[in-house]
């Protein structure tokens, strides 16, 4: 017996998992490896992919004849839509469409017959995304790595979600074992949205180096701010900020995002370090989770884990 919900129905899945769209990590052969293992894999589209990367990874994540799907940013949109017409032109079973003006995306993506997710941090954007007729929510608290808002933690940002809308609510953030998967669904998830836990896999699109410094991270080892897209002088709307490894660089500039905004010697020094992979200086985005990260092993072996979920809900 396998855990049946809206997700596993809709996407004929064994495992209620989707792996986030996590931008520069989550490229076509992660996404492919997840969906092969029965979760949903997705591919993150970051700011500066154009069109062919896209169908690119879209063939790799479509090889295993099984449903994938793409993450794009709403505010990269506004200057790139040639981003969602090649999504459309390859036609993945899931989009999310997150941060920044998602509405205005939505009804196109459901006229091509793709079903749509939003990410969302407080209760107003999960009641925007409802409006908007977005097919399923995303909650994302405050524990979960990459951008996102950090207004609330995951289970508190949940039950408040799950009180308010009628869509089905997947659960992101903190999610990395069978444990926290089972305990989202007994709160009334359709599913966890996980990230962090697929970082440390072999097909992940990051380098060896970068999995054995999340290794060696503690779940009290991330930070969350806007030292990193200040530095690269990225358009991130301020109210998305980012969780990553805290490290020197991190700890540096926390406090001093005006000026940093202005030292293009600080810009370059991040921008050198990200070059050579020296991860005192460069980013490596991750959730509190992290500190479940032991090991490194196959996306198969991480979905297997979190699938004993079942037993703990008292499933099997």
């Amino acid at each position: 017996m396998v855990i049946r919900t809206w997700l596993t129905e809709h996407f004929d899945l064994s495992v209620p998992v989707v792996s986030a769209p996590m931008a520069g990590p989550a490229q076509g052969e992660l996404a492919a490896a997840v969906s092969a293992g029965g979760g949903l894999g997705m591919i993150g589209v970051g700011g500066g992919r154009g069109p062919d990367w896209i169908r690119e990874q879209a063939a790799v994540a479509a090889a295993p004849g099984r449903a994938y799907g793409i993450g794009l940013m709403a505010w990269v949109l506004e200057d790139h839509p040639e981003q969602l017409a090649a999504v459309l032109d390859v036609r993945p079973a899931l989009v999310s469409v997150s941060y920044g003006p998602f509405e205005r995306h939505v009804t196109t993506l459901r006229e091509a017959g793709i079903t749509v997710a939003t990410q969302v941090g407080n209760l107003e954007e999960a009641q925007r995304a409802e409006r908007a007729g977005v097919d399923v929510i995303v909650a994302r608290g405050a524990e979960a790595g990459g951008h996102g808002r950090a207004d609330v933690g995951t289970l508190t940002l949940l039950q408040v979600v799950l009180d308010a809308v009628d869509a089905p609510v997947l659960a992101a953030g903190g999610i990395g074992t069978a444990r926290g998967l089972a305990a989202v669904l007994a709160a009334g998830a359709v599913g966890g949205w996980v990230g962090t836990a697929f970082l440390g896999c072999e097909e992940a699109a990051n380098t060896p180096a970068a999995r054995q410094r999340l290794r060696e991270t503690g779940s009290a080892g991330t930070g969350y701010g806007r030292v990193f897209d200040v530095a690269q002088r990225a358009g991130w709307p301020p109210e998305y900020g980012g969780r990553a490894v805290r490290n020197e660089y991190f700890t540096r500039w926390a406090d001093r995002i005006e000026e940093l905004a202005k030292d293009d010697d600080a810009a370059r020094e991040l921008q050198e370090a990200v070059d050579r992979g020296d991860y005192d200086v460069a980013y490596l985005y991750a959730g509190e989770g992290v500190g479940l990260l032991h090991e490194e092993r196959p996306a198969s072996d991480v979905l297997a884990d979190l699938a004993r979920a079942e037993a703990l809900l008292g499933h099997g």
